[in-house]
């Protein structure tokens, strides 16, 4: 074969592991009709956006970023998290930087050195950031240090409307968007962040569906997000109607954006709300907490059909059916919500949302509300339905106490590997292998490094079995405050499958 046959070949690999489009074959690489089986590469560039951390001067900040040693393969590369620029939505206008009739210039961000900055894989790398000025951050990662790479974004808040552990996971840039357990409430002051990655500006809607179907809202379509930036939009300006369960649905008409929203109640404080997995008929939602004192289900059907959903609880002897709510009926485009109460009943679990009618799945998004503890003295937190762990998911900013990790295997038996990286400031990785009985919850104090120092990140990688869904808790208490904060761990997207396409390319010959 000529140079410029492999040349081609090469580049199409490289920018299949980055995109997922088909490699080229090259002529007598395999039979005539024969189909080799697609290969899984690692990816070569990763995107992650960090939402504005918070509105309080109060605010203390951790990130914390890392990508797994294991299979990054790959040149060496960089992972760098940058400050956006932020700008203020006026709900009151179509645009997003609006003041008094007339454009507010964008603000600049104060240095063009990454806040955080990961220099190889296996081992985390951390910053810190104080009070409410902090700013969004928009980050790449690329060479050996894509595959896999996570960040988190862990806040402290200890007085105050926005008081809590305020903990997410960084997301990807995509298009769209759904988020069940938002509230338009006066007790409730809830933001959707919208962080644009690109040098060209984004152009999002916002639709809102309460109880009784749309929320009327002639502002949330086409908020512009200039490039590189960063926009807060309080939903509860979006329309005049209250409502305690809403789903919010985040779409782009151009560009692309990473959201999440940050909610805050009067009398249980303020955590992050990620993003639910796309509308699907079966969802789970792994990390109930064993000590949760009240736990609300919110869901809700997005298609033309209602959803009929059974309701159960997997615990760590079985499934069971939470006593008066066996079952859940969503209306097409209405939110519903269930008080669940202390359905755990002390013994962590997880929530599995099936078909009640077999064949007949109704797309649907979901999401919890979980407090912990009583009186002034409780504490939010937020569980999105999430897919399952596959080859390998990962979640940093563990520490060497407060940690608990969660995994359900809500169909067939599971077996996973759980790696503790090394330390941010030292000490050695270690690993353990754990087994989740079909239908069954395990919550596990999760291994921590020799010797750590710092923080450290989980890995999880599928050995046989499953599916199995993972979520981590981290909690922090203070003053009495039983402060915490859930992350779900699906699939990392580290490597991306590679199908292969035979072409003649001896016409390139020569």
């Amino acid at each position: 074969m000529k140079s410029t046959s492999l040349s081609l070949i090469a580049g199409t690999v490289a920018l299949a592991a980055v995109t997922g489009f088909a490699a080229l074959t090259a002529p007598g690489e395999a039979g005539a009709g024969e189909t080799k089986a697609a290969a899984r590469l690692p990816v070569e560039r990763s995107s992650l956006l960090c939402p504005a951390p918070g509105l309080s001067d109060l605010a203390e900040t951790t990130y914390t970023s890392f990508t797994p040693a294991a299979g990054s393969g790959g040149a060496a590369g960089a992972a760098d998290l940058m400050p956006s620029v932020s700008t203020t939505a006026d709900a009151g206008d179509d645009t997003t930087a609006e003041k008094d009739g007339k454009k507010e210039e964008s603000k600049k961000a104060d240095s063009d050195k990454p806040v955080v900055s990961l220099k190889k894989p296996g081992r985390p790398a951390t910053a810190e950031a104080s009070g409410s000025d902090a700013p969004a951050l928009v980050g790449t990662a690329t060479g050996e240090l894509a595959p896999g790479w996570t960040t988190q974004q862990t806040t402290t808040v200890s007085a105050g409307a926005t008081r809590g552990l305020l903990g997410v996971s960084c997301t990807g840039p995509d298009t769209n968007f759904w988020f069940p357990a938002a509230s338009t409430a006066k007790s409730r002051e809830d933001y959707v962040h919208l962080t644009n990655p690109d040098d060209t500006a984004a152009v999002a809607d916002i639709e809102l569906y309460g109880p009784d179907g749309s929320l009327k809202s002639d502002v949330g379509e086409g908020i512009t997000v200039p490039a590189r930036s960063s926009v807060p939009v309080l939903i509860s300006t979006l329309t005049s109607e209250a409502a305690d369960d809403v789903t919010v649905h985040v779409t782009t008409r151009t560009g692309r954006v990473g959201a999440v929203v940050r909610a805050a109640g009067d009398e249980t404080g303020s955590d992050w709300l990620a993003a639910s997995v796309d509308p699907t008929g079966t969802l789970v939602l792994p990390g109930i907490p064993a000590d949760a004192t009240d736990v609300r289900l919110v869901a809700f059907a997005p298609g033309e059909d209602d959803a009929d959903l059974k309701v159960k609880l997997l615990g760590k002897n079985g499934a069971i059916s939470p006593a008066g709510h066996e079952d859940l009926h969503i209306k097409s485009n209405m939110t519903a919500g269930v008080d669940l109460k202390d359905v755990t009943r002390g013994e962590a679990g997880s929530l599995l949302l099936t078909p009640a009618e077999s064949g007949r799945a109704t797309p649907v998004v979901a999401a919890l509300r979980v407090v912990r503890g009583t009186g002034d003295k409780r504490e939010v937190a937020y569980i999105p339905a999430t897919g399952p762990v596959g080859a390998q998911a990962t979640v940093a900013d563990n520490r060497a106490k407060g940690s608990t990790l969660s995994l359900t295997a809500p169909g067939a038996t599971g077996k996973v590997k759980v790696t503790a990286s090394a330390g941010s400031e030292g000490g050695e990785q270690t690993v353990q292998t754990y087994t989740v009985k079909a239908g069954t919850t395990i919550a596990v104090t999760p291994p921590v490094p020799a010797g750590l120092k710092g923080s450290y990140a989980l890995t999880i990688e599928t050995e046989s079995g499953g599916p199995v869904h993972a979520a981590r808790t981290l909690s922090l208490p203070e003053d009495g405050i039983p402060m915490f904060t859930v992350q779900t761990l699906p699939d990392d997207g580290g490597t991306v499958e590679v199908p292969n396409a035979e072409q003649d390319l001896s016409v390139l010959d020569g």
